[in-house]
Parts: structure tokens; C-alpha cells; sequence
């Protein structure tokens, strides 16, 4: 009776098995985009990043996701759902301003929601009510229409302009050893040309941290709903 022959040796050890690989969701897609701008930013999110975090290939995620702009729209999806909207006074100067200040309160909550909208015209359609409100108590407050678009505009300008600020002043915050150039390059010798900052420059930082966001946010509400009656 003939000897069983043993098997051949691989010369590379045992063979992994292949097989079709691991299948992937939107909603895992999704999720590792968000945590990669919650953490990294928008400049750190591609989809070969995406695609390798959750063990595909970036082919394979052009399956799910038809290329970085949607991806980005399906992060923004829902994010406003997560913030309670919150109760609105009736007079509509007022409800204004409330929904103006929840607006720049909750986009300071989400620095990287900030950077995303800084691309242009990615919004959540879930934040949109923010928006309506604001155009309807404009109206309400007896602006046009015109006026009404315009002052949203505005608003929204200082809002998203403060929060760009205020995470640049953070970001530089995280280095103590740097340099800081301003206020510290105004000196005496400015006093001819520039009066009231060479003044104020030993306090600029102590005046700056005082700006409370909510009451310039009514100045400027107030200012805008001025135009109401005028041509």
C-alpha cells in the first residue's frame, strides 16, 4: 500500500485566504469622515484617508459616495438635529436675536461644521429653520423682501466672520512660545498716525476679550431692521 504523500510546503508559510472584502456601510462611510474633521479638520479628509480608516479601497467607496462634496453634505446631514432648537419669544425683534445668538452658540460648539461651510454652498438642510426665521421676523419687522435677504446675509457674515476669528485666535493660542506680532508692533512712534490704537494697544486684549457676541448681535439687528420703510 502506497505512502501518503504529505502535503508541499508553501514556500511563503501559510497562504492567507482570499476573499471578498470586508463590506462597508454609508453610515460607517459617514461616520469616520465626521471624527476625521471633529479631530483632523477639512484639509486632513480625502477619500483615500476615508477609504483605508474603514479597510476598503477608494475605489470601492466611490460605490456609496460620489466624490469629497457629498460626503461632506452627508457629515453636515443631521448635525443641526443634534442641537434642541430652543423655545423663541413672539415679538419678532427679539425672536431675531434669539435665533441669531442659538445660531453662532451652536456653530461654536462645532468649529469643524464652521470650516466646512467655509467651502461655499454645503449647508444641512436640517438648519435651514434658522434661516426661515430670520427672513420671516424680518418681515414681520416690516422689512421687504429684499431687505429681509440682506439682512439674513448680514447676519450671518458676523456670525460665521466672529467664529473664524475667535478659532484662529485658538489655534494660535496652542503655540505660547510664538511670536505675537499685533497689538505688540504698535509703539509710541505710532501715536501721529494711528492715535486711538497706539492708546489702547497696552489694553487691546483686555478690551477684545470683552466682546460679548449677543449684545453686538442686537446692534446689528437693530441696525438692520432701521431700513424698515425706507426705499
Amino acid at each position: 500500500m502506497e505512502a501518503e504523500k504529505p502535503a508541499p510546503e508553501s514556500s511563503g508559510g501559510e497562504k492567507k485566504k482570499r476573499g471578498r472584502p470586508s463590506r462597508i456601510d454609508l453610515d460607517t462611510i459617514v461616520g469616520v469622515a465626521r471624527r476625521i474633521l471633529q479631530e483632523e479638520g477639512v484639509a486632513a479628509l480625502s477619500m483615500r484617508k476615508v477609504a483605508k480608516e474603514v479597510g476598503t479601497t477608494p475605489m470601492a467607496l466611490y460605490h456609496h459616495v460620489r466624490d469629497k462634496d457629498e460626503l461632506l453634505m452627508l457629515t453636515l446631514s443631521g448635525t443641526a438635529d443634534l442641537v434642541p432648537r430652543p423655545e423663541l419669544p413672539d415679538d419678532p425683534r427679539e425672536r431675531l436675536l434669539a435665533v441669531s445668538v442659538h445660531m453662532h452658540g451652536t456653530l461654536e460648539r462645532m468649529p469643524w461644521v464652521v470650516e466646512v461651510l467655509s467651502l461655499g454652498d454645503l449647508t444641512d438642510k436640517g438648519a435651514l429653520w434658522m434661516v426661515e426665521e430670520i427672513i420671516d421676523c424680518s418681515l414681520a419687522c416690516g422689512l421687504n423682501q429684499s431687505q429681509a435677504i440682506a439682512a439674513y446675509r448680514t447676519i450671518w457674515h458676523c456670525v460665521y466672520g466672529d467664529l473664524v476669528f475667535r478659532q484662529a485666535m485658538a489655534r494660535r493660542a496652542e503655540e505660547p512660545d510664538r511670536r505675537r506680532y499685533f497689538p505688540d508692533m504698535l509703539t509710541e512712534a505710532d501715536a501721529d498716525e494711528l492715535p486711538h490704537m497706539a492708546a489702547l494697544a497696552d489694553r487691546w486684549l483686555e478690551l477684545t476679550a470683552e466682546y460679548d457676541a449677543s449684545r453686538q448681535l442686537g446692534a446689528v439687528i437693530d441696525g438692520l431692521l432701521g431700513q424698515a420703510n425706507r426705499p
